[in-house]
This record gives structure tokens, C-alpha cells and sequence, in this order.
């Protein structure tokens, strides 16, 4: 790891574009492309639960399709120089009806030998009476070990 101070502006950049594909991967259902952007121990949380990279397919293939639009995250970084947080807000438009939800993800990045990738994405949905909530337990039945 380089002792040279981090360039902030191509951080921001490189995060933003591990972002997009994020949206872009999990819009096309190509999760291939999803599980490339979370560290190894990644996770992601919501419907009262955390799921590991192993029980992504699982949950992408009981979710429903549609456009993922994300906006610009606000970030903020670690003195280390390998971690940050931030909170990118979005909107999801069902494709079959464009129902829509709306709400923010919660995200830890750690800076890797092959740059910069989620470890924690944590879904918070904004309800039409205004509540922010995690989403109620998910359908899926996720399997143990």
C-alpha cells in the first residue's frame, strides 16, 4: 500500500463509477457484475436481515425488476486512507407497472489491491407517511451454511 497521500478527487470518481455499476449490474440482472463490486466479506442489509455475497442471487432473483437510479453519494473518508462511508439515495421503478420506492443506502467502502469496493450496503426505504425503515422481513427463505 502506497504511503503517498490519497488523491480525493480520484477517489470520489472511482467510488461514484463502483456505484453506477452497482445500479447498472443489479438493473440488467447481471449479478456477475454485482458481486464484483462488494469486498469478499461484503454485505448487504434489509427486510430485517444481513445477507453474505453467497445469498445474493438468492435475493436479486426474488426481488422484483426494474430501473435502479441512484443519485450522487455523499462520502466521507477515513483518515487510514482505505476506509469511508457514505449515503447515495434512490429510486426504484418496478418495470412491470413502474410502481415506485424510494429510499437511501448506507454504505462502508474499503479501498482493495483492485480499487475501491462496497463492504456494507444497507437499504433504508422512505414510506409514503414519511417513515424511514428497513423494509419488512423479506419472502425469501435464505438457506444456512
Amino acid at each position: 500500500m502506497s504511503t503517498a497521500k490519497p488523491n480525493r478527487i480520484e477517489d470520489l470518481v472511482e467510488i461514484q463509477q463502483m456505484l453506477a455499476r452497482y445500479a447498472v449490474c443489479i438493473t440488467k440482472g447481471d449479478i456477475d457484475g454485482l458481486l464484483k463490486v462488494f469486498t469478499p466479506d461484503g454485505t448487504y442489509s434489509a427486510f430485517g436481515d444481513t445477507f453474505v455475497l453467497k445469498d445474493f442471487p438468492t435475493l436479486v432473483d426474488a426481488a422484483p425488476k426494474g430501473l435502479f437510479l441512484t443519485g450522487t453519494p455523499v462520502i466521507d473518508f477515513a483518515d487510514d486512507g482505505i476506509n469511508a462511508s457514505g449515503t447515495q439515495p434512490l429510486c426504484f421503478i418496478e418495470h412491470s407497472n413502474h410502481d415506485m420506492r424510494i429510499g437511501y443506502y448506507n454504505d462502508t467502502y474499503r479501498r482493495t489491491d483492485e480499487g475501491w469496493k462496497l463492504r456494507t450496503r444497507s437499504m433504508t426505504f422512505i414510506r409514503r407517511s414519511g417513515v424511514h425503515d428497513h423494509g419488512i422481513p423479506h419472502v425469501i427463505e435464505r438457506l444456512n451454511g
